[in-house]
């Protein structure tokens, strides 16, 4: 169905998403959303960074990027932010008066193949998911929405695979529970997302292996009416 791809910075497709402080509003208007879209074809004049899918929604962003080079995504990921909350302040005369952001944003690399698709098409899902649209792809916010406008924007680059017959038909049906819990662990723990070998490959490889224990205190044993561990 696909055919297998390395990228350069340590190898991996990222998914990086980042909120509002306190799930704040970030994109109160269109203008907030286009605003923050030419911020997104700045950074690829400037960084090189690939774009492959994105979502933007009223609290929050996701991204799926590809990077060129080691070290690129923290460089890429902090101009955009930067920038963003820059010309954010500015739009709305609120300098000094606090984050716009709840802080660094969050990302795991992704296994090629059907793992990655499974990322982008949680990503483009988001709004339906959120109940925002009937359909995925009438979201205007989304590479969803763009492909299918057929823009041509150099800024969103092409997948390392191709794209699959049928696709907005594959974004719009349901998810499992159990893939949106693999999923959201990545996002909070920032562990990888693929197959259980890959996962251990990958999170030694990049010092990730603390996102892949369990977390917590350990359970502790409760006396029975014996007076003995149970």
């Amino acid at each position: 169905m696909v055919r297998r791809t390395r990228c350069s910075d340590a190898g991996y497709v990222y998914h990086v998403l980042n909120r509002g402080v306190g799930r704040a509003t970030l994109f109160g208007k269109a203008g907030d959303y286009a605003a923050f879209e030419k911020i997104l074809r700045q950074a690829w004049e400037r960084l090189a960074m690939r774009l492959l899918s994105y979502t933007l929604m009223p609290n929050h962003w996701h991204l799926v990027v590809w990077p060129q080079q080691d070290g690129a995504l923290s460089t890429y990921v902090q101009w955009l932010t930067v920038t963003h909350v820059r010309r954010w302040h500015a739009h709305y005369h609120s300098a000094g008066t606090g984050p716009i952001y709840q802080g660094r944003f969050k990302s795991f690399p992704i296994q090629d193949g059907d793992h990655f698709l499974t990322v982008c098409r949680y990503v483009e899902r988001n709004p339906l998911r959120a109940k925002l649209v009937k359909r995925a792809e009438q979201w205007r916010w989304s590479s969803l929405w763009q492909r299918l406008q057929r823009t041509q924007l150099a800024w969103l680059s092409d997948w390392p695979v191709a794209v699959p017959g049928r696709w907005t038909e594959h974004v719009n049906g349901a998810e499992t529970e159990s893939e949106l819990a693999a999923l959201r662990r990545s996002v909070v723990r920032g562990a990888p997302y693929g197959d259980g070998g890959w996962q251990q490959q990958t999170a030694e490889a990049l010092g990730l292996q603390s996102a892949l224990r369990s977390r917590g205190r350990p359970r502790q044993a409760k006396p029975n009416l014996r007076g003995k561990e149970t």
